[in-house]
C-alpha cells in the first residue's frame, strides 16, 4: 500500500466561525467537542475531516479527543482545520477521518507543540503520511467499519442495560435483606424464642439497654436524652415476627460512637507530621470509598490536639463517606491503624456484643440509596451533615442476633454472584473494543513505502 502526505492530496483550511459568537441557524457548526452546534451561515459545502488545532486538555498536555467527519454545508470553529480531499476518486474524506482518528496519538497528537497552550500547526498536518488504497477498497473499508461500529454500539447498549439491571438487582437484594425476605426459610427452621437475644430482637434490644443502664449507674456514661417514639408513618414496611424497629442510638456502643468529622478548619495542613510511632493517622473519604485503610499520608500528633480525641476511630469502627459520594461504608479491619476522621467522614461504633457490623452496613447501604438520599434532596442532608438526623429521624429494622449473621451470609453469597455477572459484562465490553481495534488494524495493515518521486495525479480543480 502506498503512502502519501495529506498536503499532496488535500486542501487544508482553518475555520473562521467564532464558536461563542455564532448565530444559531440551519447549518451544523463543527467544534472540538462531540456534539455539533449550529450556525446561520456556512463556510464549506463539501466532505471534510475536521481536526482541532488545540489540545483537548490544555495545561501543557498533548491530547485530542475527537477528529470529525462532516459533509454538506457546514461552519467550522476557528480552532479547527478542514482537510478536504482534492480528488474524491483518489481519497475519501470518510476513510481519511477513520484512519487519522484511529492513529491520532501517533500521527496527530505527536505533532502538537507548546508549553502552556499546546497547539497543532496546519503545515504539520500537511506532512502527515497516510496509506491510500484504491478508492473501491476505501469504500469497502468504510462499509466494514460502519458495520463493526453498529455492532459495537449495539453491544455497548446491551451491556449498559445489563449493568443497569445488575445495579437494580444489587439494590433489590439489599432491600429484601432488610425486610427479612431472604431469610424466610431460616426463620421456619429457627422460630422466635422469647427472651433469647439470638432469636428475639425485642430481647436483644432490652439486653443492650440493660447494659447501658448499668454503666449509667456506675457513672461511666451519661444518660441519653429520650428518643422520639417511632410513629406508624415512619415505618416503610412490615417486619417479620421476632424483629423490631429501633433508632440508631439504641444499637450504638457507649461514648463517642456516632461522630461526624470535625469542621475543615479543625484539621489544617500545618498540623500534619511525618509518619512515626507517635503519629496518628487522619482517615479520609477515599479510605471509605476504596475500602483501604492504608491510603493517605496525613498524620497528626494527637497529644498536641486534645480537641480531636472525640473523633478517634479504631479497628471495628465503621467509617462512612458523607460528601459527594454518599454512603460508602467501610469496616476498619483488625489490623487497621488507630486514627481520627476528617470532615468528610462519619464514624459509627456499634455495640460490639449485640450488633453485627456487616448486617448494619447492609441496612445502611439499602437506606442510603432510598430514605437518606431522598431526605437529602434540597436540604442540608445532601452531605449527611446532620448527626441529629441520623439519631432522631432514621429508624432501623433489627432482627435477632443469629438472624443478622444468616442475612450477612445470604447477602454475601448473592452479591458475589452479581459481582461475577458484572465482571462478565465488563469483559464483554472490553472484548467489543478489542474487536473494533482488530478490524481497524487489519484494514490499515501495511508499512509505508514512500518514495520521494512518487506522486498521485490529483485533480486540483
Amino acid at each position: 500500500m502506498e503512502y502519501y502526505s495529506i498536503g499532496e492530496l488535500c486542501s487544508i483550511t482553518k475555520g473562521s466561525t467564532g464558536i461563542m459568537k455564532a448565530v444559531p441557524g440551519q447549518y451544523p457548526l463543527v467544534t472540538t467537542g462531540p456534539e455539533r452546534k449550529s450556525s446561520s451561515e456556512y463556510e464549506f459545502d463539501d466532505e471534510a475531516v475536521c481536526i482541532p488545532l488545540v489540545s483537548s486538555t490544555g495545561h501543557g498536555h498533548k491530547s485530542l479527543n475527537y477528529i470529525h467527519y462532516q459533509s454538506g454545508k457546514f461552519a467550522l470553529g476557528t480552532i479547527l482545520a478542514a482537510v478536504i480531499p482534492k480528488d474524491k476518486s483518489v481519497l475519501s474524506a470518510e476513510y481519511l477521518q477513520r484512519y487519522l482518528f484511529f492513529f491520532k496519538d501517533q500521527l496527530v497528537v505527536s505533532l502538537m507543540k507548546g508549553a502552556a497552550n499546546v497547539s497543532l500547526a496546519v503545515r504539520d498536518i500537511a506532512k502527515i503520511q497516510v496509506p491510500v488504497p484504491p478508492i473501491n477498497k476505501q469504500k469497502e473499508f468504510i462499509k466494514l467499519f460502519n458495520k463493526a461500529e453498529e455492532g459495537k454500539l449495539s453491544l455497548l447498549h446491551e451491556n449498559q442495560n445489563q449493568s443497569s439491571c445488575l445495579t437494580k438487582l444489587r439494590q433489590a437484594i439489599l432491600q429484601e435483606a432488610i425486610e427479612g425476605k431472604l431469610t424466610a426459610d431460616w426463620r421456619k427452621e429457627n422460630p422466635v424464642r422469647k427472651g433469647d437475644p439470638d432469636f428475639d430482637a425485642e430481647a436483644l434490644l432490652e439486653k443492650i439497654q440493660a447494659e447501658k443502664e448499668k454503666l449509667i449507674k456506675k457513672g461511666k456514661i451519661k444518660k441519653q436524652k429520650p428518643l422520639a417514639p417511632i410513629k406508624a408513618e415512619e415505618v416503610p414496611f412490615e417486619l417479620p415476627e421476632g424483629w423490631v424497629w429501633c433508632r440508631l442510638p439504641q444499637i450504638l456502643d457507649n461514648g463517642d460512637s456516632l461522630r461526624r468529622g470535625p469542621f475543615g478548619s479543625s484539621i489544617t495542613k500545618s498540623m500534619f507530621i511525618k509518619k512515626s510511632n507517635n503519629a496518628t493517622k487522619v482517615y479520609e473519604q477515599k479510605n471509605a470509598i476504596y475500602k483501604n485503610y492504608e491510603l493517605g499520608d496525613y498524620y497528626i500528633n494527637l497529644s498536641e490536639h486534645e480537641n480531636l480525641k472525640s473523633f478517634l476511630t479504631m479497628p471495628g469502627d465503621i467509617i462512612i463517606s458523607c460528601a459527594g459520594t454518599i454512603g460508602e461504608t467501610y469496616l476498619l479491619p483488625e489490623d487497621a491503624h488507630q486514627g481520627v476522621i476528617n470532615q468528610a467522614l462519619l464514624k459509627i461504633r456499634l455495640h460490639q456484643y449485640f450488633m453485627n457490623s456487616l448486617f448494619f452496613m447492609i441496612v445502611f447501604k439499602a437506606k442510603t440509596k432510598t430514605q437518606i438520599n431522598d431526605d437529602a434532596k434540597g436540604t442540608a442532608m445532601k452531605n449527611i451533615s446532620s448527626v441529629e438526623y441520623l439519631k432522631n429521624e432514621l429508624c432501623f429494622p433489627l432482627p435477632p442476633l443469629a438472624e443478622q449473621q444468616a442475612i450477612v451470609d445470604r447477602v454475601e453469597k448473592l452479591l458475589s454472584m452479581v459481582d461475577e455477572l458484572e465482571k462478565q459484562v465488563s469483559e464483554r465490553k472490553e472484548q467489543s473494543e478489542q474487536l473494533m481495534q482488530a478490524v481497524l488494524r487489519e484494514a490499515f495493515e501495511g508499512k509505508p513505502t514512500i518514495s520521494d518521486n512518487k506522486t498521485l495525479e490529483v485533480n486540483n480543480a
